[in-house]
C-alpha cells in the first residue's frame, strides 16, 4: 500500500496533512515520520494545546506551518490531501492511515 500511495502522491504539487491522535506528542511524531519518509522540510509548529487530550494536527506544505488543537470525538489516523497548482485538478485525500504507517 505504501508504494501505491507514494506513486499517487507524485501527481500532486503540495499537501495538507491532518493527524488525529490521542496526544500532541503522538500527532507530532507521526508528522515527523511522514516528513522524513517524503523528504519534506519540517513544518513549523505554531500552536499546541496546553492541556492533554485527543488532538487534531493540521499541517500545510505551502505555509510550512502546523497547528494542534484539542478535538474530541475523532478517530485516529493520518489524512493526506494532495493539491495541484492547476485548479481544474481535483483534490485527493488518502486515509485515515495508521499513525505508524510511515
Amino acid at each position: 500500500m505504501m508504494k501505491e500511495l507514494v506513486n499517487s502522491m507524485e501527481y500532486c504539487d503540495w499537501f495538507t496533512i491532518g493527524i488525529m491522535a490521542q496526544s500532541t506528542n503522538e500527532a507530532i511524531n507521526a508528522l515527523r515520520k511522514l516528513e522524513k519518509r517524503q523528504h519534506w522540510p519540517a513544518h513549523q509548529l505554531l500552536t499546541r494545546p496546553e492541556q492533554e487530550g485527543p488532538v487534531f494536527l493540521k499541517a500545510n506544505q505551502v505555509s510550512g506551518q502546523a497547528h494542534v488543537r484539542i478535538e474530541y470525538g475523532l478517530g485516529e489516523g493520518i489524512l493526506i490531501s494532495g493539491h495541484s497548482s492547476d485548479e481544474s485538478q481535483m483534490t485527493t485525500t488518502w486515509g485515515p492511515l495508521p499513525l505508524d504507517f510511515f
